[in-house]
C-alpha cells in the first residue's frame, strides 16, 4: 500500500453509500470499500481535504489513528494512552470525545469515554507538563472512539461540524431536510441540470438550493471551516489552492429551471433568503431559480417541457398529529398531478408506507431511506402522458 495513503472512514447516510462511492471516484480516490452506513477509503491528506470540500453525501470524514483489542475499561484507557496525540494537536487545543459501541460488553459507555479523556490528558501531562481542556460545544479537535465486541478503534475527525452544514443556512422552515439528504434524493432520482425541477413542498428550499449548487458546480464546503484546519501538519497552501480551483470552476452559464413552491408566503420568503445566503442571487435575478406561493393541490407545471418533481411533503412526523385531513390533502395533490403533470416523473419521500395507496397511485419504484431517525420510503411515480385523461361518452349518431 502507498505509504502516503491514510485510512479514512466516511460516515454516510443509509441508501447513499453507492452515490458516495461514485463521488469518490470522480474525486480521484481509487481504493475504497463500501459498507452499510459508511465507507473505508485510502487517501492522501490532500485528497482528504478535497473529499471534505466536495462531498455532497457524507456526514463526516474520520482519520483512523489506531485499533487495539480490549476487554475492560482499563484496556480502552491503555489503547488511547499509547497514541501519540501530540503529533496531531497541541495541549492548548480543546477536544471532545464521542464514543459509540456495537455489541460491547462494557457496562458504561460514559465511563469508557471518560477513560479515553483521562488517557489523552495523562499523555500530554507526562510529555509537556500541560494538559488540554475538554470543550463540548465547539472543540478544536474531535476524537471518535468505536467499540465493537472486542476491538477499540480510535479516530480523529477531519470535518468539524457535520458535513451537511454547508455554511449558509440561517432561516429554517419546520423540519428542514439536511442538505446531504437533499443531495441524496436528487442523486437517487437521477436528476440532472437538463431536467426542469419542481418541489411543491419546498419548505426552507433545501432541495432546490442543493440542485442549484450542483448545477452551478459550487463545492458544498466552499463557505465553511473544517476540523483538519486545526490539526498539526495542516497544509494551508494546498488547501487554499483547492479552494481557488473550486471557485474558478463555478459555472453560472448552465441552463437550468429550478422551482420551489409552498402554501405559506412566509415560508417562501425564507426559502428565497436561504438561496441568497447560499450565494445564488444571480440565478434568482435571472429567474433560473424561482420560489412562489402555491397550494400543492393546485400547482401547475413550471416548465413547457416535462420534468422532475422531488419533494418531501409534510407527512408523518412533520404533520403531527397525523389526521385524515392530511391523507385527504395528499389525495388532492395526486389528483392534481394526474390531471396537470402528464409526462412528469414524481419522487416523494414519506415516513408513511401507505402513501401510494392513500394517493391512489402505483409507485414504479421505492427506496428505503432514513431522514434522521425516521425510516422512510422514497416513492417514484410516473405521470404517464394520456394515462389519466377523463373518459367521456360519445353517442354515435343514428343512421337513418
Amino acid at each position: 500500500m502507498d505509504p502516503n495513503l491514510k485510512p479514512f472512514y466516511a460516515v454516510v447516510p443509509l441508501s447513499l453509500e453507492e452515490l458516495f462511492g461514485k463521488e469518490l471516484q470522480t474525486l480521484g480516490v481509487e481504493k475504497f470499500r463500501l459498507e452499510k452506513g459508511g465507507c473505508w477509503f485510502g487517501a492522501t491528506m490532500q485528497q482528504m481535504m478535497k473529499v471534505n470540500l466536495w462531498t455532497r453525501y457524507a456526514s463526516r470524514i474520520l482519520l483512523k489513528i489506531d485499533e487495539k483489542p480490549y476487554r475492560t475499561e482499563q484496556d480502552v484507557y491503555l489503547a488511547a494512552r499509547s497514541v501519540a496525540w501530540e503529533k496531531y494537536f497541541k495541549f492548548h487545543n480543546t477536544f471532545k470525545i464521542s464514543l459509540t459501541a456495537t455489541h460491547s460488553s462494557l457496562t458504561s459507555l460514559d465511563f469508557a469515554a471518560l477513560r479515553v479523556k483521562d488517557a489523552i490528558c495523562d499523555r500530554f501531562r507526562d510529555i509537556s507538563g500541560e494538559r488540554p481542556s475538554v470543550e463540548k460545544a465547539n472543540p478544536d479537535v474531535q476524537i471518535f472512539v468505536h467499540l465493537s465486541k472486542d476491538r477499540c478503534i480510535l479516530y480523529l475527525d477531519t470535518s468539524g461540524e457535520s458535513l451537511f452544514k454547508r455554511g449558509w443556512r440561517e432561516a429554517k422552515g419546520e423540519a428542514p431536510l439536511k442538505e446531504n439528504l437533499a443531495a441524496g434524493l436528487l442523486g437517487l432520482a437521477g436528476w440532472t441540470p437538463s431536467l426542469p425541477l419542481l418541489d411543491p413542498f419546498c419548505g426552507s428550499g433545501t432541495i432546490v438550493i442543493e440542485a442549484a449548487t450542483i448545477a452551478a458546480r459550487i463545492a458544498p464546503g466552499i463557505n465553511r471551516r473544517f476540523g483538519f484546519e486545526k490539526l498539526i501538519g495542516f497544509d494551508s497552501t494546498a488547501w487554499q489552492t483547492l479552494k481557488k480551483e473550486a471557485r474558478m470552476g463555478v459555472s453560472w452559464d448552465t441552463p437550468v429551471e429550478l422551482c420551489g413552491s409552498d402554501i405559506s408566503t412566509l415560508i417562501v420568503e425564507r426559502a428565497q433568503k436561504n438561496a441568497a445566503l447560499a450565494g445564488l442571487n444571480r440565478w434568482l435575478a435571472e429567474g433560473k431559480i424561482r420560489f412562489f406561493a402555491s397550494d400543492a393541490r393546485k400547482t401547475s407545471p413550471t416548465s413547457t417541457t416535462a420534468g422532475l418533481i422531488v419533494t418531501n411533503p409534510p407527512y408523518g412526523e412533520q404533520s403531527n398529529p397525523k389526521s385524515a385531513s392530511v391523507a385527504s390533502m395528499m389525495k388532492d395533490v395526486a389528483d392534481n398531478l394526474k390531471q396537470n403533470f402528464s409526462g412528469w416523473t414524481v419522487w416523494m419521500l414519506s415516513s408513511d408506507r401507505q402513501l401510494p395507496r392513500q394517493m391512489r397511485l402505483s409507485e414504479s419504484r421505492k427506496i428505503e431511506f432514513f431522514n434522521g431517525p425516521l425510516e422512510c420510503r422514497f416513492f417514484k411515480f410516473e405521470m404517464m402522458s394520456g394515462a389519466y385523461r377523463k373518459k367521456t361518452n360519445h353517442t354515435e349518431p343514428k343512421k337513418l
